[in-house]
């Protein structure tokens, strides 16, 4: 399997995420011509694209969207909430609601929906599988539920938002409304949240984690090295930074590498829902 952030932060995210010739993006938080220009980078086909799966409806996982659908005609796996709290102006052909939990089939990837706590109207995040190998994308993330803490014991590669310094988020410019909003249990886990999250749920299975969606105001890419490498050992971490995209990355069940190097970034608004389906997920 194949995998990169196209991009991961407040200002946009999109993640990559392939086996053979089939492909998947979950999210499309930036405009449409840079989603060209990292796939161009990268060497990825757009027409390889057989689905988008949207987390929620706050811009920076849905700027490029419309376009980038509709362009190559590709199918929109959304929320009935996610899709109604958008507002985007997608054909009907293309949109295919599903649960937060629900579990789909695009050629020889399978993808499990993972409820979870954020401040939008229906969100989920997704884990992807060939049946042998299972690359999660946990990021917006209130607090760590109980799906997202079984997310993660069954990853061999882990997308993980460690999204601000507690000190920095403390002492910044940010408004008191908004740094409760980011620190509510609805908005957004801090490194030390991230790390425990880690630490407690991490499996002998799983080779490497990508640490994302960064706060530009609240964190650095130094802080975040700094927490998480001590505690890595043999796991291989990647930080995706919020300016460019990452590595392309391929995983086997032997080995994680490096198979083209390449180059990631954050909003604000949320609002709220409770979901508490729990997920199981074989492999």
């Amino acid at each position: 399997m194949r995998y990169c952030a196209l991009a991961s932060g407040s200002n946009g995210n999109c993640y990559y995420v392939a086996k053979d010739d089939t492909a998947i993006l979950v999210d499309a938080g930036i405009n449409n011509k840079h989603i060209h220009l990292r796939m161009s980078s990268l060497g990825i086909m757009p027409s390889h694209i057989k689905a988008l799966f949207i987390t929620h409806e706050h811009s920076d996982h849905i700027q490029g969207l419309s376009v980038f659908a509709k362009r190559y005609q590709i199918p929109v796996y959304i929320t009935a909430g996610t899709l109604a709290g958008s507002r985007l102006n997608l054909p009907d052909h293309l949109v295919r609601i599903i649960l937060p939990q629900e579990v789909v089939q695009i050629g020889p990837l399978t993808i499990y929906g993972i409820p979870k706590y954020h401040d939008a109207k229906e969100p989920c995040s997704f884990m992807i599988s060939d049946g042998k190998l299972n690359i999660a994308v946990l990021t917006d993330l209130g607090r760590v539920c109980d799906n997202v803490k079984t997310a993660i014991k069954h990853a061999d590669v882990l997308f993980l938002e460690s999204n601000y310094d507690e000190e920095m988020l403390d002492k910044g410019r940010y408004s008191y409304y908004l740094k409760n909003r980011i620190r509510s249990g609805w908005g957004h886990i801090s490194n030390a949240a991230s790390l425990q999250a880690f630490l407690e749920n991490r499996s002998s299975r799983l080779k490497h984690l990508i640490l994302g969606h960064l706060s530009g105001e609240n964190n650095r890419i130094e802080l975040v090295q700094e927490t998480f490498e001590p505690h890595c050992g043999d796991i291989r971490l990647s930080i995706a930074n919020r300016y460019e995209h990452t590595a392309m990355f391929e995983i086997s069940t032997a080995e994680v590498h490096v198979e083209r190097l390449v180059i990631v970034e954050e909003t604000e608004e949320m609002q709220r829902i409770v979901t508490s389906e729990r997920i199981e997920i074989r492999g």
